[in-house]
This record gives structure tokens, sequence and C-alpha cells, in this order.
């Protein structure tokens, strides 16, 4: 999983409000819910020392997604009276969580996020098509592209002699358009860095669409007969396909890490076992794809200084770095903290995956641990 979406989150100095809110909808009065569960975490946040232009910023931005539909969640973080990230969860938060700290606590966020894999679906007709991308974040992106031909649309009924002629002109439109809304799909795939690229709609249309795209591309692509470019057409089967297609990736993505850090592992070389070790590689810069075994309950501390890079078990490494006054932070807000700030990958994975109840191992970019990272 690509953390690059949490930079701006390290990139502002400050204590950090960090709020989990369950925002299911099961009632009428789910206004009246969910403003309770923000009092709640405000008093919680509060406590902590969070200043009130910050309580107020981030509880105006987590009750205006109050009021959707069905069981989800919202996690939110600000710092001195702005909000700097929002994301909706597709259920609640497994805890619903206030915290006011030197860093944000991200890592129950990544951890209910999931694999994170960009993607682009467009579903086409033969006058355009409606893209949608989603980045490693979550966010995601719309655009609907109308074919630059309109006539004809339809191809001639057999019998006369302009028919083929009619036959060919349409068959030409469709092409054109499709390769308008192929530039499309290819701009957007570039834009999210898209791994997964999910084609739906006319089953002419769709096949003329991947042939205009780049190569590249076209090895990402995924065709399924799920969904309708029409007005009220049902989209929940192609949102099941989209779903699957991504989920596929996503494992295939975690099987080749877990692979890789198997054959790695005790043969001296690009893998390493336990929170010493990934706290080590992480200061060199050398971790490659922390993996680790979620833990809710987790409350180790590290000592942290300002830079990304600059955390230990042990204040006076830190101190001899030059950092002059290092602070207690959480571990896993630590850890995360690095994985941004060198470019690092995260995996969660289940206890099985790992040996011995270690909790987090790591693939290494180099084998050398003598030379830092630049």
């Amino acid at each position: 999983m690509d953390v690059s979406f949490l930079r701006p989150l390290y990139e502002r100095p400050g204590r950090w409000a960090s709020v989990y809110l369950d925002g299911t909808r099961q009632s009428e009065d789910v206004t009246a819910a969910v403003e309770l569960r923000w009092r709640n975490a405000r008093t919680g946040l509060e406590r902590a020392g969070c200043d009130s232009a910050t309580a107020d910023a981030l509880g105006a931005a987590l009750l205006a997604e109050r009021g959707r539909e069905g069981p989800r969640g919202v996690a939110g973080f600000a710092c001195e009276g702005r909000v700097e990230l929002m994301r909706v969860l597709d259920g609640p938060p497994r805890r619903q969580i206030a915290a006011f700290e030197q860093l944000p606590h991200t890592m129950p966020l990544l951890a209910q996020l999931g694999e994170g894999i960009p993607y682009v679906r467009v579903l086409l007709d033969r006058t355009g098509g409606d893209v949608e991308a989603v980045d490693i974040g979550r966010v995601v992106h719309r655009e609907s592209v109308a074919g630059g031909e309109v006539f004809p649309m339809h191809r001639s009924k057999p019998g006369g002699w302009s028919a083929p002629r009619y036959q060919r002109a349409a068959h030409v439109t469709w092409q054109r358009n499709a390769g308008d809304v192929a530039a499309a799909v290819a701009e957007a795939a570039w834009q999210c860095g898209a791994e997964v690229i999910v084609v739906a709609g006319d089953p002419q249309a769709r096949p003329m669409l991947v042939a205009q795209l780049p190569e590249h591309w076209q090895e990402r692509v995924v065709q399924t007969t799920a969904g309708a470019r029409a007005a009220g057409a049902d989209l929940a089967a192609l949102d099941d396909a989209t779903a699957e297609a991504v989920a596929e990736r996503a494992a295939e993505a975690a099987a080749g890490v877990l692979d890789r850090y198997h054959s790695h592992r005790g043969t001296g070389g690009a893998a390493a076992d336990g929170l010493p070790a990934v706290v080590h590689a992480l200061q060199r810069g050398q971790a490659d794809t922390i993996l680790v075994v979620d833990d809710p309950s987790a409350t180790g501390r590290l000592w942290i200084g300002p830079e990304p890079l600059q955390l230990s078990f042990d204040r006076a490494e830190l101190k001899a770095m030059g950092v002059p006054s290092p602070e207690r932070a959480r571990a896993d807000a630590a850890l995360v903290r690095a994985m941004v700030g060198s470019d690092a990958h995260i995996l969660f994975v289940a206890p099985e995956d790992l040996p011995g109840g270690i909790g987090v191992a790591t693939l290494l970019r180099y084998a050398d641990t003598t030379t830092r990272h630049r």
C-alpha cells in the first residue's frame, strides 16, 4: 500500500487532533446521534489539550459527512485550526478514537482502508463514456466524455446500394468516439497511477476503446459485461465487478510481497524481523515494504525528532543524531511518518504470515546495513 497520500500530514509542525467517528445512519435521528458522538470525541480532545480552533474545524468537517446511507465511518486529522485530511470509511471504525498528540494517529486509517489499489473505471456507449478514477488515497475523480462524432450513430438496415457506406460510416463514428474516451481513460490512469482499468458498457464499443489505449494500459484492462450507460441503469453489478477486479489485483500484489519476504528471510539478505530491525531500517531509509499484523490495542511508544526518519527506542541515540529535545510518540504513528518520509510501503498481513508472533517485519531495498539513505 502506497502511503504517500498522507504526506500533507507530516509537512506541518504542531500537535495533531485525530478523530475516528461512527457515522452510520440507523434512523431518521442520525443527526442527533452523530452530534452526540462528536461531543464525546471533542471532550476527549479537550482533555488532551486540543485548542478550540482545531476542535471547531474538525467538528465542522466531520459533521458535514453525517446522514449518509448505510454503515460507515469518517476519519479526520487537523492541526492548528486547519483540517488537513478527511476520509469516509466503508464501515464504522473498529474503535472510536479522539487523540491529540505529537503525530497524527493514521495506522487505524490504513488498516481500515486496506490495500490501496488505484484504478479507473469507464462505462461506455457509442456516443462517449463516463470515466471514474480512484487514486491511492481513495479520492474519486469523475468525468463524462462526449465523443466528437455524432452522425451517423446507427448502422442502416441491409438493402439498397448505400447501405454498406452508411454501415461503414457508423462504425467509424463509434470508433472515433471510443478513441476520444480512450484518451480520457489513459490520462486518468496516468494521473492516478492505475493498476486496474475496468471497461464496461456497450459490447461493440468496449474492444474499440481497448484497442486505442496505449499498450501499457491495455495490459491492465479487465472487461466486464456488467453495467449499462443509460439513465436509471442499476450499477450494483458493475460495482461488484469493479470491487472483484481490484481485490484480485490487491491479492496478487500481497502474495508477491510475501513471497519476496519469505524467500529473503533468514538469508542475511533483504528482509528483517521485529520492531527493532524495522526501526533501524527506517532510520536508514532502507525499508521497502513494512509488513504489519494489525493490532488495534497496540500502545507502544518511541522517541522521535522533528524529521520523519528520526525515531528510536533510545532517547540518547536521537540526541546523538542532533535532536536537541526528543519527544515520546505512539510507535505506530512514528512508523507511518517514517514510511511516508522514506517512500516505503505497508502491507497488513495475517498473524500466521509472520513467524513467531513478531508482529512486524520489513523487506529491504538493499542488504548493506552500514549505508544511510540519501
